[in-house]
């Protein structure tokens, strides 16, 4: 196969796009592989489709290896089947949707469990049609308030998602296993490093759900690890709860002045004047924190929520959000404070809230590091006064426990494996193990041995294939433009006439024949009028791992073959060219 820079459809580009945050969206861009057509919306040009192609043909290749199937859903779906599992209504303003000319509602899909679950509903009654895995590579959309990074958050982006189909649970942990297994062979062939993470399931249900994040600093998770082996999304991690404390010979709750004190350092250096406690100085830990939020659900009915925290922590919106989905998270406002005047901004204590207040009070869930016996300094209800000595189970209790607090380096992992470390990665692949919920939703059963008409039980697997390209040029590029790995890029060869001899062009013309008819694939920059200087930052941009250049070099009859990045340049006799180029595909490729 061989391109030719003269008629290939590309424009490259000197200045980064003005919206470019990220690496991979600044060069994609540049480098003419994609084009903004909208607020998370890409057109994608010719070199773009030919990486994305061979993205898709691995996992292609891994999936049918697994034993998969592929098929291929529209993107235009009814309302009906995501009313039926209460999605339609639980994604709220995050997915696209429209009405036909006769009033009908659809969506445009952001997945497809609905689908896949209702067309082996159709086709298939009995055990003996199990176990049974399906794919499709497709496009998706989902209405991001903030699509941000190129195609790493977009509106429009292209998804493989697998489903499996299983009688029982030891079949779909078979299942399961198959396609993790899978993941790794994908990501390992790609090139991308991956780390395989605890995660919640959220709006997708399930009793199993693992993440598989590409490690970088610009991503958008932050996920932990321990040097045991534990590894989490900071959403699914679970703190380490201690023991009860024993409370009999605790002082009684007082409440005190505490004038001056506007932030949580002020107030424990107060109290360590004012009221100091006999066994040890009194720390940010002690101090509980009562942070109130809304939560709005995705019928638009908003709820007020209390989280009570040790002051030296910080509520996570992400971590809160994912243990009170679908509800999204605000900040309370003004309004909110107004409608709940008890609510004493700055002072709140227990008192007011959930089982302490009267009926109707605010919900107040703690976080689970506030055990019974447990001593605080927290708000006493009143502006300018905090309560000490407040003993949790004793004094208060709550509506229950939630995972809100910041997850910290060095808390410990909730195995025991030790410390945790913090890091930041993106998302490229998730698999849940969905269980019932979808096919019980829609009625999908087959007949088990004895007759005997049983719910099948689920997996879903999803790998972001427009979002691993992103993450394929985030971590392959130098300043000068993209680096592709040779099984990804758009050509394994750049060739590179310089000058305005024709012999030059003559010879270029003859390797690059050369080489394509031997099933490598060639981007020949032929433009005659074009100098070398942009030429060069042209093949430094575009990424091709192999460049070959023919100029000045062929009046001693040599060209000169140079990796993209590293290695060494050689020179090589032009009746020796295409041989020599040949071998460094073969290693490459």
């Amino acid at each position: 196969m061989l391109l030719r820079m003269s008629t290939l459809f590309v424009r490259t580009l000197r200045e980064d796009p003005a919206d470019a945050e990220v690496a991979s969206h600044r060069l994609l861009v540049r480098a003419g592989y994609i084009r903004r057509a909208a607020p998370g919306i890409y057109t994608w040009l010719p070199l773009g489709l030919r990486v994305l192609a061979k993205v898709e043909a691995v996992v292609r290749e891994e999936m049918t290896a697994a034993g998969a199937q592929e098929v291929h859903f529209p993107a235009l779906l009814p309302k009906e089947p995501y009313e039926a599992t209460g999605r339609w209504s639980e994604y709220g303003p995050n997915i696209f949707r429209l009405k036909d000319r006769k009033g009908g509602d659809y969506l445009l899909a952001p997945t497809h469990e609905e689908m896949f679950t209702l067309l082996v509903k159709d086709l298939y009654s009995s055990y003996k049609d199990l176990p049974l895995t399906l794919f499709q590579v497709q496009t998706k959309y989902r209405d991001e308030a903030r699509p941000r990074a190129g195609l790493m958050r977009g509106r429009e982006f292209v998804m493989k998602d697998a489903y499996s189909f299983d009688v029982d649970d030891a079949g779909l942990e078979v299942s399961y296993q198959a396609q993790r297994d899978a993941y790794e062979r994908i990501f390992t062939r790609l090139g991308l490093e991956y780390v395989i993470c605890a995660a919640t399931s959220g709006a997708m249900g399930g009793s199993r759900s693992e993440e598989f994040l590409a490690p970088m600093a610009i991503g958008e998770d932050t996920f932990v690890r321990s040097a045991g082996g534990y590894a989490a999304n900071v959403e699914a991690v679970t703190t380490v709860v201690p023991d009860d404390v024993p409370y009999d010979d605790a002082p009684q709750a007082h409440v005190e002045d505490t004038p001056g004190t506007p932030t949580i350092d002020s107030l424990v250096a107060h109290a360590n004047v004012a009221f100091p406690r006999p066994d040890r100085a009194w720390t940010a830990a002690d101090t509980l924190k009562n942070v109130v939020v809304a939560l709005v659900q995705p019928s638009g009915e908003r709820e007020l929520l209390v989280v009570g925290l040790p002051g030296d922590r910080e509520v996570d919106m992400k971590r809160l959000e994912a243990a009170v989905a679908p509800a999204e998270v605000e900040t309370a406002g003004d309004a909110d404070f107004a409608a709940h005047p008890e609510l004493v901004r700055g002072y709140i204590g227990p008192s007011v809230l959930g089982p302490n207040g009267p009926e109707g009070s605010v919900r107040y869930l703690l976080d689970p590091r506030v055990v019974s016996g447990t001593r605080w300094i927290t708000g006493a209800d009143e502006t300018g006064r905090h309560v000490v000595d407040l003993v949790a189970g004793r004094d208060f209790t709550a509506d229950g426990t939630v995972e809100a607090a910041e997850v910290r380096a060095g808390d410990e992992a909730p195995d025991g494996s030790g410390p945790l470390e913090l890091a930041r990665g993106i998302e490229i692949g998730h698999i849940f193990a969905l269980g019932r919920k979808y096919a019980a939703a829609l009625g999908l059963t087959v007949l088990d041995q004895n007759g005997k008409a049983q719910v099948v039980t689920m997996g879903s697997y999803g790998v972001g294939v427009t979002r691993v390209l992103a993450a394929l040029a985030e971590v392959n590029h130098d300043d000068k433009g993209l680096a592709w790995p040779a099984n990804v890029a758009p050509a394994h060869v750049h060739v590179v006439a310089t000058g305005k001899d024709e012999a030059v062009f003559a010879a270029a013309e003859s390797i690059a024949e050369t080489l394509s008819s031997r099933g490598i694939e060639v981007l020949y920059d032929d433009r005659p009028k074009v100098s070398p200087g942009v030429k060069f930052a042209d093949a430094e941009l575009l990424g091709v791992p192999l460049v070959v250049v023919v100029g000045r070099g062929l009046a001693e009859g040599v060209v000169e073959v140079r990796p993209r990045v590293g290695g060494t340049a050689e020179q090589v006799a032009v009746a020796e060219a295409a041989d020599r180029v040949a071998e460094l595909v073969d290693e490459l490729v």
